[in-house]
């Protein structure tokens, strides 16, 4: 039958079963039962963390022996998996980090996904071969970021889920690397990568894997509502066709946090979609969901339809949904295809069984074949295609020699046995070259700020008259036509912190018509700005989330010539920050603990009739201001940050007051404390400055 399935054709049918797509469905997988769930459902990749440095440290996550089985386990049947070292790492972590890199290449992961650039350094130094895609805690959301990334050897760029399905069609047109878009599951309130509300609130930082959901907490508007900050969970299942047809590579479903039973329905539904077929949304909603879904961001609806907690009735659906849903993931779908051959060889006979990577197995067919007047091919391929329960479908069937009678079960134990080795030989491991980490060499950063900075939300906030004491000045980039002449000098020009919709185009246009203006340099606060601001003298701002040494000299390689350093780093830590450049901290400040695209003022106010600020209280009675500009809106910390009367305990070459809710006369209050190193007289906070660090997303 040399290679024609004619016969067992309908057994051997394997479209209903999704062979691989063009768009990859990448799955969450919390734990090993998760990850199980996933790949018998059909993901063609999954994602997981280890035990330190995943942004989910609370799901179960796996070690380095567990991580082994996990991919030896995926790649025997043909399924990717990525690694989530994925979040930032302090300077006394770095052997750590590099232990976990290592475990990675050891298990021979596919891609690690990173957002600090320490962890995209060690990886490249140490295992070269293994692929980097770019986490969504990189904030990256703009053409410009994703060709900035690919320079830096990355193979695939997460994007923002804020981005509209024409931002995201934009980009992947353009891109010259794999974007990857969530298409389904929780949604946070803040922009990705810039949310410090849960470690200023609590000291967990979810920029470290500790998010404590302080969002999903009652936050009231004038009065009005309770929750403001909790947005329903993201379906966008429907739009992947126009996804796969705007170039995206990957599909994600968030859920390291969630069972397998989450995991299945949510990847059945994706497959479904990518082929055209209908798919249960009801079920979706039933399995979790917070009063419903919502789709805003991608269809260009943000609106207050977006918000929603998690009620009751939703536990109660949950419930009652999960005995169908395990069928989902029961057995799972055969995805490998396979040539069998039966060779014939007088009294002996063996079966084969060949994978598509060069792979084979082979076994002897027990008992003695019986000449038959009839063809006994067409009986052989239907046992030999009933490859159910295992990974595998028979691609063809192929015979050398001609078979004699054998009744159905040799054939049958036969093919289960060699597809047993088969699976044994998939399942070897692949580990990935890895060479010894190079870790920076330790150098101490000397206490004590010894210059003051001064940055302002705008030229209008500025003081009548600037202490002596000031060394410089970051004013807003966009409005840089505002700022005195006689200031230009010492003033740097902040970027926007992220740069959705039209804001990519004029903060482009900007920083070419101020290049000239006589400016010291531009701040930038995300990888997309560094390409825009070629041939600025470039400071780097908090929203680069450089917190240990081998991050700051990779910003420092990438042209920055200041940094500013994650104000979620303990002075302990930051001692250690000493790139060879200047480095500023943040020694005053209401500093945002947000920055959405979505709006909670929107819950209670038509756009149309709002002054572009309010206020949202929380279950405590404290009052957060919101501002509203640049299409976003900013939360800020009702609390100052301050250090004035410990500046000589800061390990940075300058403190930096962070101007935001000010008026002229409170910000020459602040800066007259500050320049006189007194005591701050009302209530503030010291941030995580000196908090005690615990290893990256490890659970305490």
């Amino acid at each position: 039958m040399s290679g024609q399935p004619e016969h067992g054709r309908a057994a051997c049918l394997t479209e209903k079963y999704g062979l691989r797509r063009p768009v990859e469905v990448l799955a969450p997988a919390g734990d090993g039962e998760a990850l199980r769930a996933a790949v018998f459902a059909g993901a063609d990749a999954v994602y997981l963390g280890l035990k330190q440095f995943s942004a989910r440290r609370t799901a179960g996550n796996f070690d380095e022996q567990q991580l082994k089985e996990a991919v030896a386990f995926c790649h025997a049947r043909d399924v990717r998996v990525h690694a989530a070292v994925n979040t930032t790492a302090f300077s006394g972590e770095l052997g750590a980090l590099a232990d976990t890199i290592r475990a990675a290449a050891g298990a021979g992961v596919d891609a690690l996904i990173v957002q600090d650039l320490a962890t995209a350094a060690l990886a490249r130094q140490m295992a070269p071969g293994l692929a980097l895609h770019a986490s969504t805690q990189l904030t990256v959301h703009t053409l410009s970021g994703v060709r900035q990334l690919a320079k830096m050897g990355f193979a695939r760029a997460i994007l923002a889920r804020e981005l509209s399905l024409a931002e995201i069609a934009a980009i992947a047109k353009e891109s010259p690397i794999e974007t990857e878009v969530f298409v389904h599951g929780a949604l946070c309130m803040s922009v990705s990568g810039q949310c410090y509300m849960s470690a200023f609130l609590g000291g967990r930082s979810g920029n470290r894997g500790e998010c404590a959901g302080p969002c999903r907490l009652p936050f009231a508007a004038d009065g009005s509502g309770a929750a403001h900050l909790s947005l329903k969970d993201l379906c966008a299942v429907g739009s992947l066709p126009a996804l796969a047809a705007a170039g995206v590579a990957s599909v994600k479903i968030e859920g390291r946090l969630r069972g397998p039973e989450y995991v299945a329905a949510a990847v059945d539904a994706c497959r479904r979609s990518l082929a055209g077929e209908d798919f249960d949304r009801q079920l979706l909603q039933d399995v979790f969901s917070r009063s419903g879904f919502t789709n805003g961001y991608l269809e260009g609806r943000i609106d207050g339809s977006m918000f929603g907690v998690r009620t009751p009735e939703d536990t109660a659906a949950s419930k009652a949904a999960m005995p169908a849903i395990r069928q989902l993931y029961r057995r799972e779908a055969p995805r490998v295809p396979v040539v069998f051959t039966v060779s014939v060889n007088g009294a002996d006979c063996t079966l084969a069984a060949a994978d598509g990577a060069g792979r084979r197995a082979e076994t002897p067919v027990a008992g003695a074949m019986e000449s038959a007047r009839a063809d006994q091919r067409p009986a052989i391929e239907k046992a030999l295609c009933k490859t159910g329960g295992t990974p595998f479908y028979a691609g063809r069937v192929e015979f050398h020699g001609e078979p004699g009678y054998l009744p159905a079960s040799f054939w049958n134990d036969a093919r289960r046995a060699v597809l047993e080795r088969l699976l044994a030989a998939r399942s070897a491991p692949r580990p990935l070259a890895c060479a010894p980490a190079r870790l920076p060499k330790a150098r101490r950063h000397a206490p004590g700020a010894k210059q003051l900075w001064a940055r302002f939300e705008s030229p209008d906030q500025l003081p009548d008259a600037l202490p002596d004491a000031l060394e410089g000045l970051i004013l807003p980039l966009l409005r840089w036509r505002q700022v005195p002449q006689r200031l230009r000098a010492k003033t740097v020009l902040e970027a926007p912190r992220v740069m959705f919709g039209g804001v990519e185009g004029a903060t482009a246009a900007a920083l070419a018509e101020a290049k000239e203006a006589g400016f010291a340099g531009a701040m930038i606060h995300n990888i997309g700005q560094l390409p825009l601001a070629k041939g600025w003298k470039l400071c780097g701002g908090f929203g680069l989330n450089v917190a240990n040494p081998l991050s700051a000299l990779a910003w420092k390689d990438l042209g920055l010539s200041a940094l500013t350093v994650s104000p979620e780093t303990p002075l302990a830590e930051m001692e250690a920050i000493d790139p060879g450049v200047p480095t500023w901290a943040i020694v005053y400040g209401h500093l945002p603990l947000m920055i959405t695209r979505a709006c909670p003022l929107q819950n209670v106010t038509d756009c149309a009739r709002c002054d572009k600020q309010g206020l949202l209280t929380d279950r405590k009675n404290r009052r957060f201001p919101v501002r509203c500009g640049g299409g976003v809106r900013q939360i800020y910390n009702p609390v100052p940050l301050y250090m004035g009367d410990r500046l000589g305990e800061v390990p940075a070459d300058a403190g930096l007051a962070w101007f935001t809710l000010e008026t002229p006369a409170a910000a020459a209050r602040a800066l007259a404390a500050l320049a006189a190193g007194e005591k701050w007289p009302e209530e503030y906070t010291r941030g995580l400055y000196y908090k005690s660090a615990r290893p990256a997303g490890r659970a305490p």
